[in-house]
């Protein structure tokens, strides 16, 4: 008799323990967090969007879901590129709806957002310090922030929205085929290829690790190598009276594509007059080099040529023409120089300040 009482109570604890792990099982299963998109052919916004979710504390676990059903829509965690809701208190980042117009802000103001510039505008910076490892209050994190963007998002959000890259109404010269969003929307099946949702949802996860991927090496570029070329520029502009009392010759002390940053940092620090040359060795010639300073990011119009008298010409009849010696060349195209020492290549630039 005790022995049928013992098997009894064994049969009702294992009973309540089959109905906890039940339990357990369903609650989180409810629990699970859920990232919701649309189904169908993907783009490329919202995969890299996607994908910038899952390097955030709260969706770093999160299962995709692609559906257009919005029964199934409402009761997910966050929603994006899909719905008719752009509403950040309760995570739904669409941009398809008549009445959207936002724009990331910051002086960037010709391009809509797309739901990857709207995830990352509210997510950025924490995804930014996930890719990176380093906290979100990282002294450079504003700057590595707004260069993440020009640089890589907004072209983003531009291609989904149809923003042209130029104002002109001519057809393009070429076809590009090789962009980010070119290499995504080829990973959707081809029309005569299958094209079940199961199909699509792999693909679509090909594209979150693709557009990721690119997104990571972008976010390490501006940190790794953007980021300490700005600080050396910054550097030589702050120290641009100690080179001439002009003010508008820089020395760099560490060669770096300086061009992408003098413009920005001019503004910046409010840098007045402008800065007509900039001084540096080469680290290969173990010479220097003078190069003039366009009008602008991307022209080839100086904001003042070397003297013309002196261009094209080489060595010798360089330094007899000048009156400076060690002159190595002045390109005919007067943006161009170089000499073997400092002190010459700054006799070249304070010379062309006063010369035509």
């Amino acid at each position: 008799e005790d022995h049928i009482i013992l098997m009894l109570l064994g049969s009702r604890l294992a009973t309540r323990a089959a109905s906890a792990i039940t339990a357990a099982s369903l609650m989180t299963k409810r629990q699970m967090v859920k990232i919701g998109t649309h189904s169908g052919t993907f783009h490329c916004d919202e995969a890299l969007g996607c994908h910038m979710l899952l390097k955030t504390e709260k969706f770093k676990n999160a299962e995709i879901v692609r559906t257009r059903d919005p029964e199934v829509l409402k009761d997910l965690d966050i929603i994006i590129d899909v719905g008719a809701v752009y509403d950040p208190a309760t995570h739904r980042y669409d941009h398809h709806q008549r009445e959207f117009t936002d724009k990331f802000g910051h002086g960037f103001q010709c391009t809509k957002l797309s739901s990857a510039g709207l995830v990352y505008k509210h997510f950025g910076r924490e995804v930014i310090g996930a890719t990176l490892g380093i906290p979100v209050d990282h002294p450079d994190m504003e700057a590595i922030y707004l260069q993440v963007y020009k640089t890589f998002i907004e072209a983003v959000d531009a291609v989904d929205n149809g923003v042209n890259q130029w104002d002109s109404s001519e057809p393009p010269k070429y076809v590009n085929n090789t962009t980010l969003g070119a290499r995504v929307g080829r990973l959707n099946p081809a029309w005569n290829q299958d094209s079940s949702d199961e199909v699509l949802y792999a693909q679509f996860l090909k594209a979150v690790a693709l557009t990721g991927q690119e997104f990571t090496e972008c976010v390490q570029y501006v940190f790794n190598s953007w980021l300490p070329g700005r600080s050396y520029v910054k550097e030589a502009i702050e120290a641009r009276h100690s080179v001439d009392p002009s003010g508008q010759i820089i020395k760099l002390t560490h060669f770096c594509p300086w061009k992408e940053h003098l413009y920005d940092l001019e503004a910046e620090l409010g840098v007045q007059p402008p800065i007509l040359y900039c001084l540096y060795e080469d680290d290969r010639e173990k010479k220097w080099r003078i190069q003039c300073v366009s009008i602008g990011p991307g022209s080839f119009e100086n904001r003042r040529s070397m003297p013309a008298a002196w261009r094209g010409l080489r060595d010798e009849k360089l330094s007899e023409a000048s009156g400076i010696p060690g002159c190595v060349f002045i390109h005919a195209g007067g943006f161009i120089g170089g000499a073997a020492t400092y002190e010459s290549v700054l006799a070249i630039a304070r010379a062309s300040l006063v010369m035509e």
